[in-house]
């Protein structure tokens, strides 16, 4: 690859999207070609190198199913087994969900359960007190309805069950398990661990004209850990993927998990009811896409000033990171990887779909509020068109300097998929699905991979 035009390249994209720095990473048959570009910190302008360290956000997801299936080749974890075979003492407001949980439910996202789990602090009992602290969490949906992504409870739930199969906190499980039989150095996944000296800033853009500020979250709570609080560099998140590539073993050739327990995480999926922002299944860990009819896997994460992407194109042998300390900016993502896979002749990412002007729907079907605690939609028609109104929570709109009402036409794409596009220059549009009709109107609001049901339907 030209990688001092590709350098050239990204360059001028961050300057545009004004992020500080981006770390990029290609793994092809085997090779890993890394460069980074950019600042880690704009207070200190000192630049990022392929050694920076970046949180990796929800991607740590993908790490922490990696480790699971350790544990299921051993023969120790069942991913159909209740997960009261391991936590008897489980409970939520639903008791069907309560007895018939079960591990695949919590690594796919179709568990459903609210995250309702309190204040669980940052000691080593953290995800023990999650599990505890959920006695009275109602569903959103029933067990196994639809896919819903779950921020940090459901893998918090599955952390819970490592620690009493393994009899360690799933830190150390992790290192023990993975980060250490890879031979990775600048992974981990303890805020307090992390070598500052190598560590990228995060920063929030909140207007193109003022440029990036340091971000006032220096990382997530620990709640957050199995789901969402590993650091890493490029080079090692395509370490980890390699081990997906190469049937479960690693660069150096150890056997990390069998490949049997690749093809499970691969193939076991389920239908995301919005396929169009990351794809359209959900298997264990993984999201599941066809770009150019090659199935694509990935997974994406974000922190509070930072942004983790990882593709993996098994038919291609090919896999690709980018890491940065600002975003995410779905436009600037497209942008590098198709850049990257143009150059290696691979398939690239599809544009999303354009709106049909022909379609006539009726608005009492969609009309109505969708909500989850801290997020409302509103989903009104007006001049015969349907409008839709974000209400965030307003702590969280006032943190981040957003607007607390954000206004969007809903532009449809079928009868049951819509375009957002919003007249922010930061905001990429969006796709959102409103689904389900079982009763005559829409049950759920579907966008960014989360689930809102409408206020008041029955949850069946």
């Amino acid at each position: 690859m030209d990688t001092a035009r590709l350098r050239a390249r990204i360059s001028d994209l961050l300057a545009e999207y004004r992020i500080p720095s981006a770390a990029i990473g290609i793994l092809r048959d085997g090779e890993i070609t890394d460069f980074a570009v950019g600042v880690k910190d704009l207070s200190t302008r000192e630049p990022a190198t392929t050694d920076t360290v970046y949180q990796c956000g929800s991607l740590t997801k993908t790490w922490t199913a990696l480790a699971f299936m350790r544990l299921v080749d051993e023969g120790k974890a069942g991913l159909d087994e209740p997960v009261r075979t391991y936590l008897p003492g489980l409970k939520v407001a639903d008791p069907e969900t309560g007895a018939r949980l079960t591990p695949r439910h919590l690594l796919n996202h179709t568990n459903g359960i609210e995250e309702e789990y309190g204040d669980p602090g940052e000691d080593d009992d953290v995800y023990e007190r999650m599990v505890a602290n959920i006695a009275d969490a109602p569903q959103v949906h029933p067990l196994g309805h639809t896919h819903g992504y779950s921020a940090a409870l459901g893998y918090a739930i599955l952390a819970r069950v490592m620690e009493v199969i393994d009899g360690k906190g799933w830190d150390d499980i992790m290192r023990d398990r993975l980060f250490t039989p890879l031979r990775l150095t600048g992974t981990g996944s303890r805020h307090e661990q992390v070598d500052r000296d190598r560590a990228a800033t995060g920063h929030l853009i909140h207007s193109l004209d003022e440029g990036p500020v340091v971000s006032p979250l220096s990382h997530l709570p620990r709640a957050f850990g199995p789901g969402g609080n590993i650091t890493s560099t490029a080079r090692e998140v395509l370490t980890m993927a390699h081990v997906l590539l190469d049937g479960g073993r690693a660069p150096d050739g150890t056997r990390i998990v069998s490949a049997e327990a690749v093809r499970e995480m691969t193939r076991s999926r389920v239908p995301v009811p919005d396929p169009y922002t990351f794809g359209s299944e959900w298997a264990l860990g993984l999201v599941t896409a066809r770009w150019q009819g090659e199935t694509v896997y990935a997974h994406d994460g974000s922190t509070v000033g930072q942004n983790a992407r990882l593709r993996i194109l098994p038919d291609s042998n090919i896999a690709i990171a980018m890491l940065t300390n600002g975003g995410p900016r779905d436009s600037l993502y497209r942008k590098v990887f198709n850049e990257i896979l143009t150059g290696l002749g691979a398939a690239t990412i599809p544009d999303l779909p354009k709106p049909d002007p022909a379609l006539r729907l009726d608005p009492a079907r969609y009309e109505g509020v969708y909500e989850r605690p801290g997020t409302r939609y509103e989903v009104k028609a007006a001049g015969g068109r349907l409008h839709l109104t974000f209400v965030p929570d307003p702590l969280h709109a006032r943190f981040l300097r957003q607007p607390e009402r954000v206004e969007y036409e809903l532009l449809p794409i079928s009868d049951t998929h819509f375009l957002m596009l919003s007249d922010d220059p930061l905001e990429d549009p969006q796709t959102v699905a409103i689904h389900d009709f079982g009763d005559g109107a829409a049950r759920y609001l579907h966008t960014n991979c989360r689930v809102n049901p409408r206020a008041g339907a029955k949850r069946r």
